[in-house]
C-alpha cells in the first residue's frame, strides 16, 4: 500500500459578533480614507521634501529581495600565493586581462599542486587592489552536489547586480524566472542577457570572472548527474567566446590541461598560461626560486641552526620539481620533528623516474607509511573507513560524525589518524584533504600495491554502505524528532527564526536528511535496510521534511524521494512522489 499524505482542513464558526466588528472596522477605515482624500494640497507634503533615504530604503530592499531569490552557495578562494613569489606569472596574468585585443579567455593550467588556486586568489586580490569589480568561483570536487554550475551562475549574477544598477533593474524585470532549474535557460537569464545592458563603458570598468578549479565540477563523476552537471558547465563556459557581446568580458578559470577542457578552449581562441612543473621547468624559470623561499620560511619558523636549514633546502627544492603542494606537505610533514623527519626523508626509497607528481607520490606514501606503518588491525579498520567516507562523501564530515562509522567510534581514534595526516589535511573541525592529488593518490594502483592492509579504501561500494547505513541509523533514532529546533510555535516563518537557533540541527542529522538517497542507491538490497527507508518514510516523514524545510531544502524533499524509488529495496508505489 502507498503513504498518503493526509491534509486536514478545519473549519471555524466565527460568531456573528466578531463579524459585525470586522464590518465595523472595514467601514471606519473606507470614511477615513474618503477623508484623507479631500484634505487641501497645502496641508500635503510635498513630494520633492520626500527623504532620499527613503528612495534608497527602497532600492536596498529590492536588491535584498533579489540577492536572496538568486541564492547560490559559493566557497573561498584559496590562501594566495606567499608575499614575493609567482610574480612573474602574476604578472603574466594582469598583462593579458588589460589586453583587450587579446582572448577573452585565460586559461592557467598546470599538474596538480603547482598553485594555480593560489594563483588564482592572487591574481582577484590584485585585480580588487587596482579598484576591478573581481567575482570568484571555486568548485572543490568533495561538495559537487551543492558547489555546481547552477551556484556557479547564480553568485556571478548576484555580484553583477550589486555592482551594475542595468543589471540590477534587468534581473528584478525577470524575477519569475530565477527559479529555473536548465541550466542553459539560466545562463541565458542571470548572465548572457543582463550583460548585454553594459554599454559605454571602458574595459576598466567591466567585471572580470574567476573560476577556481574548473576540472572538479561534478565531483568524481562516478554517477550521471556528476557527469551531466560537468557537461553543463563546458557548454555554457563555451558560450563565452561564441556569443559577441560576452567576448569583451575576461574570463579567468584554472584547471588542469584536461582534455574536455581543451576541446572547449582550444589555444585558438583563448590564451594558455602554463605553470611549470618537473622536465618543463627551465632555468630561467622563478619557481625553484619561490619554493625555496616558501621552504625557508618555514624552517626558519622550526628554530632550527641555520647551518641544517640550508642543508635540507639545498636537498629539497631541486626535489619539489615546480610542485608547490610538494613543498607544503613536505613542510607540514617536517613541523614536529625536523630532523627525524629528514632523516626519513633522505633515507626513503625513490625510482629512477622523479617527475613531479610521481615524486608527490611518492611523498604521499611515505607520510602515510610514516605515520600508520605499525598500525593495529583495529586501526587500520578505522583508517580505511575515514579515509573512505572523505573521499566518497557527498560533503566533507566532522569529526561528530566520523565518529559513527564502523571502527572509529571515539574521539580518540580520530585523533591518532588526524595525527597521521596533519601533512595532508586542512585545520578546523571539518576533515577536508589539503589537496586533491592526495585523493588521487588513494584512488591510485601504486597505493593499492605498496599499502595492500589499507586496499578498501578504494572500495566504493563498501563506503557507500558505511555511509547509507549511518544515515539510516541516524534518521531511525531519536535524533530526527518532532519540533527538532523546540520552537514555541509553528506559526513562525523560517526566514524569522534565529540562525543560532537552526544550527541545534546536528552536522548528523542535516547530512543523514539531505543525503541518504544518494547513498542508498548504491549499497545492496537488505531487508535491514528496507525495514530502516519503510520505518522513516511511515514513522518519520513529516520530522524529515521539518529538518529540510529548516535547511531551506524543501524544494529537494521530491528529488531525494524520486532518487530513492531508483533503489530496487524501496518496494513503494511511484505514485509516492507524483
Amino acid at each position: 500500500m502507498c503513504p498518503i499524505l493526509i491534509v486536514q482542513l478545519v473549519w471555524i464558526k466565527v460568531s456573528d459578533a466578531i463579524v459585525d466588528d470586522v464590518k465595523s472596522v472595514r467601514a471606519g477605515v473606507v470614511n477615513l480614507q474618503g477623508e484623507l482624500s479631500v484634505i487641501p494640497a497645502k496641508h500635503l507634503l510635498n513630494s520633492k521634501l520626500i527623504p532620499e533615504t527613503a528612495k534608497a530604503s527602497t532600492e536596498q530592499k529590492e536588491l535584498d529581495d533579489l540577492l536572496r531569490s538568486l541564492g547560490g552557495n559559493r566557497l573561498s578562494l584559496r590562501d594566495p600565493c606567499m608575499a614575493g613569489t609567482r610574480l612573474d606569472i602574476l604578472q603574466e596574468i594582469e598583462t593579458e586581462i588589460k589586453n583587450t585585443d587579446g582572448h577573452n579567455v585565460i586559461w592557467i593550467r598546470g599538474s596538480p599542486g603547482v598553485g594555480k588556486s593560489a594563483l588564482a586568489a592572487s591574481a582577484a586580490i590584485r585585480l580588487e587592489d587596482q579598484g576591478r569589480h573581481v567575482t570568484w568561483f571555486r568548485f572543490d570536487r568533495t561538495q559537487s552536489t551543492t558547489i555546481t554550475t547552477d551556484a556557479l551562475w547564480r553568485v556571478v549574477a548576484r555580484d553583477l547586480a550589486r555592482w551594475y544598477p542595468s543589471i540590477r533593474q534587468h534581473l528584478t524585470r525577470g524575477n519569475t524566472e530565477l527559479t529555473s532549474s536548465d541550466v542553459d535557460r539560466l545562463f541565458n537569464i542571470l548572465i548572457k542577457e543582463p550583460l548585454s545592458t553594459l554599454n559605454g563603458l571602458s574595459h576598466e570598468e567591466l567585471p572580470v570572472i574567476v573560476i577556481d578549479a574548473l576540472d572538479e565540477c561534478g565531483g568524481l563523476r562516478h554517477d550521471p548527474s556528476g557527469r551531466k552537471d560537468y557537461t553543463a558547465l563546458l557548454r555554457t563556459l563555451r558560450r563565452w567566446v561564441e556569443i559577441d557581446h560576452l567576448k569583451k568580458f575576461k574570463l579567468v578559470i584554472t584547471s588542469r590541461p584536461e582534455s574536455r577542457i581543451t576541446q572547449t578552449f582550444p589555444d585558438s581562441i583563448s590564451t594558455y598560461i602554463n605553470i611549470p612543473s618537473g622536465s618543463d621547468i627551465r632555468p630561467e624559470d622563478s619557481v625553484s626560486d619561490d619554493i625555496r623561499t616558501f621552504l625557508k620560511s618555514r624552517l626558519d619558523a622550526m628554530e632550527v641552526d641555520p647551518a641544517w636549514n640550508t642543508r635540507a633546502l639545498d636537498y629539497l627544492v631541486p626535489r619539489a620539481l615546480g610542485v608547490f603542494i610538494w613543498a607544503t606537505t613536505v613542510a607540514e610533514f617536517l613541523q614536529d620533528s625536523p630532523r627525524v623527519r629528514f632523516d626519513i626523508l633522505e633515507k626513503r626509497k625513490r625510482g629512477d623516474n622523479v617527475e613531479g607528481l610521481d615524486d608527490l607520490d611518492s611523498l604521499y606514501l611515505t607520510v602515510i607509511t610514516t605515520s600508520f606503518g605499525r598500525a593495529l588491525n583495529t586501526e587500520i579498520k578505522a583508517i580505511a573507513s575515514v579515509l573512505g567516507a572523505t573521499i566518497f562523501s557527498k560533503r566533507p564530515l566532522d569529526d561528530t560524525i566520523l565518529t559513527k562509522l564502523p571502527g572509529v567510534e571515539s574521539l580518540d581514534m580520530m585523533q591518532f589518524i588526524r595525527n597521521g595526516l596533519v601533512s595532508v589535511i586542512d585545520s578546523g573541525p571539518i576533515l577536508h584533504f589539503h589537496h586533491r592529488s592526495f585523493e588521487d593518490f588513494l584512488l591510485s594502483s601504486s597505493f593499492r600495491q605498496a599499502l595492500p592492509k589499507l586496499s578498501d579504501v578504494q572500495d566504493r561500494n563498501f563506503h557507500e554502505r558505511q555511509l547509507a547505513a549511518m544515515c539510516m541509523n541516524c534518521m531511525v533514532s531519536s535524533e530526527l524528532h518532532f519540533n527538532m529546533c523546540d520552537l514555541e510555535s509553528s506559526n513562525i516563518r523560517n526566514v524569522d527564526i534565529p540562525a543560532t537557533v537552526k544550527s541545534t540541527i546536528s552536522p548528523l542529522v542535516s547530512y543523514s536528511s539531505t543525503f541518504w538517497a544518494d547513498h542508498l542507491v548504491h549499497t545492496p538490497c537488505e531487508e535491514s535496510s528496507m525495514e530502516a527507508v519503510k520505518f522513516v518514510m511511515y514513522e518519520k516523514l513529516l520530522f524529515w521534511i521539518e529538518v529540510m524545510s529548516l535547511l531551506g531544502k524543501t524544494y529537494e524533499v521530491y528529488l531525494i524521494l524520486k532518487k530513492a524509488l531508483e533503489w530496487p529495496g524501496l518496494v513503494v508505489c511511484p505514485e509516492f512522489v507524483s
